[in-house]
């Protein structure tokens, strides 16, 4: 199947979905929580694509799901809630950009539904016959969780709107949209690296002479920024509001790192010559390694 036509595919599903979702806030009966109600929506979208992903043998359906998600579910509770401010719309504007920019990377570097990301198939495989309980629970729903807890401040954002806009919102701001530019360049990077990289040879340029992983820690960047805006709106909230970002936090430290790292190591040995020389996550000047230790290495 061509690209043109795997994106058209995907992007019925997720109109079926987040239709099914928006059914549910409106038409549903109403827990007496909008947060519930916005997280049972967005779970109930999530399984529509879940069945598409089923339908089609590829579970890369759910990719685009993460960046498209989270403007709309603002503005679903938006316009419930029908209260905003100066800081919402801040708040949106911040969220548009890094959905643009990952939805927009999501397009340009799906090649189309005859290629699946390479850790799904390992997943799957792993849970034996439970593949499908794995494929549910392990690539679409804990991931629709994760994006739910990052938008835990935006709600806060949207139901405590007593407090003017301060200088932490502007630090938010700035972070935010550092966050998405920074994303923005390691992909560029990576895309001009691979097109012209040698057989077996390892990112080192750039950002990637930084950081080993920096369009991570763009992506938790981001999440932080929701919940600097959070902490802005409720000050008392800190430790709800900044739920999302930790977990996001642990999530690439403890489970997406140490898969890709595994897998270039495997791909490309002379990898190890980048994991001893440039910082794994924060971005910051890269080690000098000891020339004997490197070509003893090599």
């Amino acid at each position: 199947m061509n690209k043109t036509g795997s994106i058209v595919r995907v992007g019925v599903a997720y109109v079926l979905a987040f239709g099914a979702g928006g059914a549910w806030l409106a038409w549903g009966p109403e827990t007496a929580s909008l947060l519930l109600d916005g997280l049972i929506a967005d779970v109930i979208a999530t399984l529509v694509v879940f069945a598409a992903s089923r339908v089609y043998k590829n579970s890369s359906f759910y990719d685009a799901y993460w960046s498209v998600l989270p403007p709309l579910l603002m503005i679903a509770w938006w316009v419930k809630l029908d209260s905003g401010g100066a800081r919402a719309w801040l708040v949106l504007g911040v969220i548009v950009f890094w959905a643009v920019r990952l939805t927009g990377n999501w397009v340009y570097a799906f090649p189309g539904l005859h290629h699946e990301d390479w850790r799904y198939p390992m997943i799957r495989a792993r849970a034996g016959k439970a593949e499908a309980l794995a494929d549910l629970v392990g690539i679409h729903l804990f991931p629709t969780l994760q994006v739910f807890a990052g938008m835990l401040p935006v709600y806060a954002v949207l139901t405590h709107t007593d407090r003017g806009i301060g200088w932490l919102d502007i630090v938010a701001a700035v972070v935010g949209i550092g966050a998405v530019v920074l994303e923005f360049t390691a992909d560029l990077q990576m895309y001009r690296f691979v097109a012209h990289r040698r057989p077996g040879q390892a990112m080192d340029q750039g950002l990637w002479s930084w950081s080993r992983h920096p369009n991570y820690f763009g992506e938790f960047t981001f999440w932080l920024s929701l919940g600097l805006f959070g902490q802005a709106a409720a000050p008392h909230a800190w430790w709800w509001v900044l739920l999302g970002a930790l977990g996001m936090y642990a999530m690439f430290q403890g489970a997406s790192i140490p898969m890709m790292e595994q897998r270039s190591l495997e791909r490309r040995p002379e990898y190890q010559r980048v994991i001893d020389r440039v910082p794994r996550f924060v971005p910051r000047p890269p080690r000098k390694v000891n020339r004997e230790v490197s070509e003893h290495i090599a």
